[in-house]
Parts: structure tokens; sequence; C-alpha cells
């Protein structure tokens, strides 16, 4: 059976990928392709090298680090084995079109990848768990936000989506049983959105105005400030959880605080 061995420093996909892609000029052909991934050293590829000598086997290698590029280059010669180089002649070709030097990175691009589709999954976790939905699956959310209305509990949550987290967002309603599950759940990951109210009265009357003054004593300052109180209640009976006062603060304000908050307690 014909045998590919392919080399990489990163994850070996884009050889894969190129390699498949080539494959298939060749119907009918059987052949064995062996992806040797997290390439780092020499002696890995020494044994790779005698690998592919022993079995006839065809070199097809993207390693972006040019001490390692060029070690199996010569290793390959000096056992008269045949090597293809996908990634050496495309990145010497662009550092001389941009003249800049390659960073050398191995797993960039994976890296690269793997962040975008976190970002896409986080992301849609915060929609499908945005303004109470979808309670029973809150202990997958690495961090919950709770919080009156006009607390900003939506944007916050898609702000730390687009950063990754897994956001869900409660809304803390007067007179209303919050969501059973909430006493279940990691307190450490519960964030409690608490304002003036003063200052929630004066948001909440320009989105009455907004809406045409058609939403009651949504905004009325006696309301809002039971309200806010109501939902103190309800926090002061979970200690664990974490009291974040949103007053006067950006979204990237209030973001930053709960981060920082997370990252001191991994340290």
């Amino acid at each position: 059976m014909n045998q590919v061995l392919v080399v990489s420093d990163g994850t070996g996909r884009t050889a894969r990928q190129a390699l498949n892609a080539a494959l298939t000029q060749f119907p009918g052909i059987d052949i064995d392709v062996i992806v040797h991934a997290d390439i780092r050293t020499q002696n890995e590829i020494r044994y790779i090298v005698t690998e592919a000598l022993k079995s006839g086997a065809l070199i097809v290698h993207t390693l972006v680090t040019d001490s390692l590029r060029e070690f199996i280059i010569r290793e390959s010669h000096a056992n008269n084995v045949e090597t293809i180089d996908l990634m050496g002649p495309l990145l010497t070709r662009l550092s001389s079109q941009f003249i800049h030097e390659p960073s050398q990175q191995p797993g960039l691009y994976h890296k690269l990848n793997k962040e975008y589709f976190q970002r896409i999954d986080s992301m849609q976790f915060a929609f499908n768990h945005d303004d109470g939905q979808r309670t029973e699956s809150l202990n997958e959310a690495d961090i919950i936000l709770l919080g009156v209305s006009r607390t900003f509990k939506t944007p916050i949550s898609i702000y730390l989506a687009y950063k990754g987290w897994f956001a869900a967002n409660v809304p803390i309603i007067m007179g209303l049983i919050p969501p059973e599950e909430l006493n279940h759940i990691d307190p450490s990951k519960v964030f409690c959105l608490t304002t003036s109210a003063s200052r929630l009265s004066e948001l909440r009357k320009t989105r009455n105005v907004r809406l045409g003054g058609n939403i009651g004593n949504y905004s009325e300052p006696e309301y809002v400030s039971r309200e806010i109180n109501f939902a103190n209640r309800f926090y002061n009976l979970h200690p664990s959880w974490t009291l974040v006062n949103v007053t006067s603060k950006s979204i990237e304000e209030i973001a930053s605080e709960i981060l920082a908050i997370m990252a001191g307690r991994k340290r």
C-alpha cells in the first residue's frame, strides 16, 4: 500500500486538507495517510524519516519553524526520502512580498479558528439564555447575570459572549419567584446587578418616552425603589453570590469588573 506521512508542528489539518484535495485526482489508488502532529524536536523528525525510509513513504510537511523545516529537508535528503514542503516556499514568497518575517509560531491557524468558533458558540449560548430562557441548562453557563429590568443584563451578556464566555441572564421580577435552578448553581458563577433607584428611574423614563408612555408605573421612582428592594432581598438569601453595582458605568466597565473578579478567583 502507498503511504504518505504528514508532518506538522501544528495539528496537521492544513497538510491533510491539501493532500486530500490532491488525492482526488488519483481515483482508485489505495493510500495510507499517517499524520504526525505537534512535532517540536529533531529526534521526532529523525524517527519519522526512519519510518518513511523503511516503508518507502512520501513525507508531506507544513513546518512553520525554519530550523525544523530545514532539518527535515536535510535529514530526508541524506536518507533518500522524498519530501514535499507545502509551507516553506509560500512563507518565503510572502515574506519577500510583504518585507516582513513570519512569526514561526506553530498552531496559530488552529488557535485562531478555535477562538473564532468559541466566540460563535458563546454568542449562540447568550442568545439562547437571554432574559431567563432555558433555565434548565443554566449550569452550563460560565457567568449568570441577575437583575431587574434595565440593569444592562442583555448587553453585558453579549459583550461577555464576544469575549468567549458562556453568559446567561435572568430577570428578577417583583412578585415572581425566580427560577428554582438558581438555588443549585455554583455561586461563584452568579453576579447580581444592582443600581440606584433614581438612576434606574431616569433610564426607564427614557424608555417610557420611546414606547409612547404605555408601560404604566414602570419608571415611577417609588415603584423602581420597591423593585430594587425586592431584588436585593433575594440576593441577600444567597450571600455567596457577587453583587455588582452598575450605576453610571459603561457596559465595558461592568464586564471588565466581572472578569476581573473571575480572574482573581482563579488566581
